[in-house]
């Protein structure tokens, strides 16, 4: 297994294009009441904009992006809201797949996929291995996914390979175990639909993700909101905490631009 760089431990490379995108996709419903439709016609429109992110990413060679789907929390929302929720994901899978495979996009879904019924679980896994192959972009869609649920889940796993029982664990030991060991720790968290939280997502993963939070609903969150963060990410200073003269390899203070600053 490829292991990736820790930014607690290390420092990872940084580019000015972000190898990592993690998205909330927050605002489904309220562009549909917005709109006086029901809650479900945001959700059909906010699979639109999967896909022009997709081919944002795609465009711009980020190599991994990681969508927010469903939460542990949100089996909490009504009934009828959740079944169609369900009924939408798989008729996500059996659409796009085989776009996605055409493509080069790998998908990958993450989570606690033992709350689906058997069908669904049947399709993820088909839907997987049709594209184990690809590796122009990795999209992992988190279902049922919580952070909490993911430390816990991995701290189970790494007791359970090691029948020592060891006094000491370190940060290494437990880092192949997570739901996302597969893919480096991502550079940019975007959350439409103006909520400033992370709300248990990748809450190890996130530790050193520049955020970027804007109002626009996911529906309407096309190419230009999507260039728009990434113009954002390329003005941040990546310090992993170093201070700023260490970044720019001078022993001299830091001088603060007066504008917008993209790194070489």
């Amino acid at each position: 297994m490829v292991r990736f760089a820790s930014s607690t431990r290390d420092v990872p490379d940084t580019s000015t294009v972000p190898r990592h995108v993690a998205i909330i996709m927050d605002g489904n419903g309220r562009w549909a009441k917005k709109r006086l439709l029901p809650r479900v016609a945001g959700h059909h429109r906010g699979v639109e904009t999967v896909r022009a992110t997709v081919k944002t990413c795609l465009e711009r060679g980020i190599e991994y992006l990681t969508l927010f789907a469903f939460s542990s929390e949100n089996w909490r929302r009504p009934e009828e809201e959740v079944s169609l929720l369900m009924q939408l994901f798989v008729r996500a899978l059996k659409e796009e797949v085989k776009k996605l495979d055409r493509n080069g996009v790998r998908l990958r879904v993450i989570g606690d996929l033992s709350r689906f019924d058997s069908d669904l679980q049947a399709l993820i896994a088909a839907s997987e291995e049709r594209t184990a192959g690809n590796d122009r972009l990795v999209l992992t869609i988190a279902a049922n996914y919580g952070g909490r649920w993911d430390i816990l889940q991995a701290v189970n796993r790494m007791l359970s390979s090691d029948q020592e029982a060891r006094a000491q664990w370190s940060e290494s030991d437990l880092a192949p175990h997570l739901a996302m060991s597969y893919a480096p720790e991502p550079d940019l968290f975007i959350r439409t639909g103006g909520e400033q939280r992370i709300s248990n997502f990748l809450l190890w993963q996130l530790a050193y993700s520049e955020l970027y939070f804007t109002e626009v609903l996911w529906p309407e969150f096309d190419a230009r909101a999507f260039e728009a963060a990434l113009t954002s990410y390329q003005q941040r200073e990546r310090r992993f905490g170093r201070t700023s003269e260490q970044v720019l390899g001078t022993s001299q203070p830091a001088v603060v631009p007066t504008g917008p600053r993209i790194d070489a």
